[in-house]
């Protein structure tokens, strides 16, 4: 009971840690929203505007098509659709400013003001005090369809427009009539109208948020999901090559191909016994990991692929999964450069290590067998005779087999060994590799 208790203790403050890393989550995307509202905002304020164009551009043309421009009352209308076109144009224009991008809800109260404020400004001048229900329910309605976000400002919106029409009469010393505030089926009609408006836009914009979170949850969620595929991704290629790993995911469960010829290799670090009765067993791994670190870089700079590790033996191979003509030199310049590595090595450390290599060419089979730890393996005689080439050799010396000195000897310089007794196929003859041919130089040109 009280381990549980212990455990209880504990998972209070990883549930608290949890809770304030959702926090944030949801207040960074919080933030994001509010980004995304006013770009939204911006753009469909766009089709407000020239759908509001629209119309005014559709009455002006009715008006002239009246054929009554004779008449006053007719031209001072006009004049008012005109000054609300160019307030709009104006709106419009501001679109592409700074002012839009930091303060879109200015922009929505200065497209309310341009159909509602300036309509009623220039009926006033005209002696008329009645207000135009028409319009405000029409720019109501567009902006909660066309623009459902912010809700506030549709308010705002909509409690300007009774007050504009008090404000404007005032200042023109016009007669409100005062039937509008005893007309209680038009003010009833005005409140659940705007009352819908309104609760259509909070409802939109709460459902819009929801789905926008719901979308950044699902994007982090992917993006961790990505990122797990990558890790599994880059372990896979650590313990298979690439081919072999991609006809793995299609899940072809047993992988055997023979190829006719491919180089292998085997190394093994001579001293390293005696070595691990001196130091630890955690040195001992160190150093090991270092030495081996520095044949794995050598064996991708030459294109050959690691197979596996042994205990302190190293196996590579050349010429597979994808065939090279060139597979024997390539394993010949890692067997090179891996005794400069062992040099490099024993001078930066203070140790004296050798390798013992061994090489050998001819045909394989290599494939993934098993269903847990599997490796890609080799198999075959050939396979067998590079290990001897290594068990059997000379400690800091690189001995191949006849088959791959018959692949060497125009480019390599060797050191025949002579005839050996190999374990399980008798008499061989074994050579040693002592380095590359140089370039024979070239003679000038007589003159």
């Amino acid at each position: 009971m009280q381990a549980w208790g212990d455990i209880t203790k504990l998972a209070v403050p990883i549930k608290q840690g949890l809770a304030f890393i959702k926090a944030s989550l949801y207040s960074s995307w919080s933030a994001d929203y509010k980004v995304w509202r006013n770009s939204f905002l911006r753009n469909r304020l766009r089709i407000c505007l020239w759908i509001s164009l629209g119309v005014v551009l559709t009455v002006i043309l009715l008006t002239l098509g009246t054929g009554t421009l004779n008449q006053e009352l007719t031209r001072s209308k006009l004049l008012i659709d005109l000054v609300v076109g160019l307030c709009l144009f104006t709106c419009l224009a501001l679109l592409k400013t700074p002012l839009a991008y930091r303060f879109p809800g200015l922009l929505f109260l200065c497209f309310s003001l341009s159909v509602i404020l300036v309509p009623q400004v220039g009926t006033a001048l005209l002696g008329i005090a009645t207000p135009n229900v028409f319009t405000w329910t029409f720019a109501f309605l567009t902006q909660a369809t066309i623009m459902p976000v912010r809700w506030p400002l549709h308010l705002l919106s909509q409690l300007s427009a009774p007050m504009f029409y008090l404000g404007v009469n005032a200042a023109f010393n016009l007669k409100v009539d005062r039937q509008i505030y005893s007309d209680v089926e038009m003010n009833l009609y005005l409140f659940w109208f705007c009352f819908i408006c309104n609760l259509s836009v909070f409802l939109y914009e709460r459902l819009q948020r929801s789905e926008f979170i719901a979308r950044r949850e699902i994007e982090v969620a992917y993006q961790k999901l990505e990122l797990e595929r990558k890790k599994t991704e880059r372990l896979l290629l650590n313990i298979l090559p690439k081919a072999i790993a991609d006809r793995l995911k299609q899940e072809e469960h047993t992988i055997a191909d023979q190829f006719p010829e491919a180089t292998v290799l085997f190394a093994d670090v001579v001293g390293f016994t005696q070595l691990s009765s001196q130091i630890s067993a955690a040195e001992l791994v160190v150093l090991l990991n270092s030495l081996f670190s520095m044949f794995d870089e050598l064996a991708e700079q030459h294109g050959v692929e690691k197979i596996k590790t042994i205990g302190d033996a190293y196996m590579v191979v050349a010429g597979l999964p994808t065939p090279r003509s060139d597979h024997a030199h390539a394993i010949a310049n890692l067997a090179i450069d891996m005794q400069k590595a062992v040099e490099r090595f024993n001078a930066e450390l203070n140790q004296s290590l050798s390798i013992r290599i061994g090489i050998n060419t001819g045909p394989v089979v290599a494939g993934v067998i098993g269903l847990k730890r599997f490796i890609y393996d080799l198999w075959g005689d050939t396979v067998n005779i590079a290990s001897r080439m290594e068990s059997q050799g000379i400690a800091g010396v690189i001995q191949v087999s006849e088959a791959t000195y018959e692949c060497l000897k125009e480019q390599y310089l060797f050191q025949k060994r002579g005839i050996i007794q190999v374990k399980g196929k008798g008499e061989m003859t074994t050579y040693l590799l002592t380095g590359k041919q140089s370039l024979p130089a070239i003679s000038s040109l007589p003159s």
